[in-house]
């Protein structure tokens, strides 16, 4: 008895690309930033609590227009354990690094043990990996 295999392996690349296809469809807030290039980023796909930083010094924090003064306030208010939680900073590339490095400074002071910095992956050159640049 012969078990035909090949409509269970058409529906998983089905779904297989369907999730590739829309996994690009997820957008990021509407506070448009550019964010620096770094060749050893990682995509994170979960829903962390975010600090954005504006080429223009604005900050926001989910979402939200805070000065520096009370960001670490927010922040401790926004988050439910700063122990555990993560939190994300996302600075556009133009930002200066005095006004990151306060930034930093506040969310540590706010209690956060776990942040990281978001950059954004860049392409290596052809000729670098002798392959096709995206």
């Amino acid at each position: 008895m012969d078990m035909d295999i090949a409509p269970l392996v058409d529906v998983v690349f089905l779904l297989l690309l369907f999730f590739m296809l829309t996994s690009h469809l997820i957008q990021e807030p509407a506070i448009r930033i550019k964010l620096p290039e770094s060749k050893t980023a990682e995509t994170k796909t979960e829903a962390i609590k975010t600090v954005l930083i504006t080429k223009n010094g604005e900050i926001y924090f989910m979402n939200k227009g805070v000065d520096l003064r009370n960001l670490q306030i927010t922040i401790k208010e926004g988050l439910i354990d700063t122990e555990k939680d993560f939190l994300r900073i996302k600075a556009d590339r133009d930002v200066s690094v005095g006004l990151l490095v306060k930034v930093i400074d506040e969310v540590r002071y706010s209690g956060i043990k776990n942040f990281s910095i978001v950059t954004e992956r860049r392409w290596q050159e052809a000729s670098e990996k002798g392959g096709v640049t995206h």
